[in-house]
């Protein structure tokens, strides 16, 4: 088994705390995404892992033992960086081959593995190239089929597709998705990228300045996000955000231009608050049609992007903007105006001073 057990951990350059005691459990053979925007210490959340920067406080246990004081070579985990750290005199059978050679493995089995791996990865016509004859994303399975050769307890990836063309990614997404199902390797995995994250993760840790913003499978985040910082994340376009009043029944949302929305599940209770952040993704806003209602918004700019439109534009005068998903094209002028329905059921408030969820 090979679970991994982050606990209270903390990490400090010189007096500056860039881990604030993160604590998850990951699950043996689960594929969990640490995401999050640069700067936010997901790498060296990673790092830590590996061995490759030491923890300030706290523990870290691979399949029950703890590896605070372990070497990275003693902690049986493997490692893609976004470079591939090839070595460019080497064929891809060497490079896929060497560090069982230093283990001073049989040649037999050294063989035995390689070839495997090269077949999962479909590269065994590129067995006897070098790194230079290679295209991004075979250096990547190259990257890749290095660590499996080595039957690690753990796979650690460091933003393994940064550096791959956009058509590319899509595929070498799906081939790391379909090689963690065949194996079922527990993997941990960074990215600044919520579409890797939401395609590849069963779980997902957000990280936001050094927190763990919040864990959860990747639906959990995008149908409930823990704070604004989450919800403005997770998703494409962003979430829109406005500042409205409640009700002093909490069962009803005052809009500018007032413009009043109920509330699902009895609301928030009375007198609670007054003031509120509700959070809309664009894609929940929809065109009002026929329906009493809605809120009429100003077009400001229009991107037709074939399988969807993005309707840009504000409320009242101004103070307000919203961005608008609709499926399929349509043909909006540009300073006209809409009225949109926002279903009830997809709103997300948020306090303005905490800036938690609240309902």
């Amino acid at each position: 088994m090979a679970e991994v057990s982050i606990r209270n951990v903390t990490k400090k350059f010189g007096k500056s705390e860039v881990i604030h005691g993160i604590s998850c459990e990951i699950h043996d053979g689960e594929f969990i995404v640490i995401l999050g925007p640069s700067g936010c210490g997901k790498s060296t959340l990673l790092r830590l892992v590996a061995g490759l920067e030491e923890i300030t406080t706290g523990e870290i246990a691979i399949a029950g033992r703890v590896v605070n004081r372990l070497e990275p070579a003693d902690r049986d985990i493997a490692m893609v960086f976004q470079n591939y750290a090839l070595y460019p005199h080497m064929t891809v059978y060497r490079n896929m081959a060497y560090g069982l050679k230093m283990r001073r493995m049989p040649k037999d089995e050294i063989d035995q593995r390689v070839r495997s791996a090269a077949k999962i990865l479909e590269l065994n016509a590129l067995l006897d190239r070098k790194p230079r004859q290679l295209s991004g994303g075979q250096r990547q399975r190259v990257a890749m089929g290095r660590c499996i050769v080595r039957e690690p307890k753990v796979f650690l990836f460091d933003e393994p597709l940064s550096n791959l063309d956009a058509k590319l990614r899509v595929q070498m997404r799906l081939e790391i998705r379909k090689l963690h199902e065949d194996l079922r390797i527990t993997s941990i995995y960074v990215t600044h990228d919520q579409v890797e994250a939401m395609t590849l993760g069963d779980r997902l840790v957000v990280m936001d300045n050094g927190f763990a913003a919040q864990i959860g499978s990747p639906l959990e985040v995008y149908e409930r996000p823990a704070s604004m910082f989450v919800a403005g994340f997770i998703g494409s376009p962003a979430m829109n955000f406005m500042e409205v009043e409640a009700s002093d029944d909490g069962r009803t949302l005052v809009l500018p231009g007032s413009v009043r929305i109920p509330l699902d599940g009895g609301g928030l209770p009375a007198g609670s608050r007054k003031k509120v952040i509700l959070g809309v993704r664009p894609e929940h806003l929809e065109l009002n049609g026929n329906r009493e209602g809605g809120i009429q918004l100003t077009v400001d700019h229009v991107e037709l992007l074939g399988a969807d439109t993005l309707v840009h534009g504000h409320l009242g005068e101004g103070d307000v903007s919203l961005i608008v998903r609709l499926p399929d094209v349509h043909r909006i002028e540009k300073r006209g105006t809409i009225r949109l329905f926002i279903p009830p059921g997809k709103l997300h408030l948020f306090d303005p001073q905490s800036k938690k969820r609240v309902a």
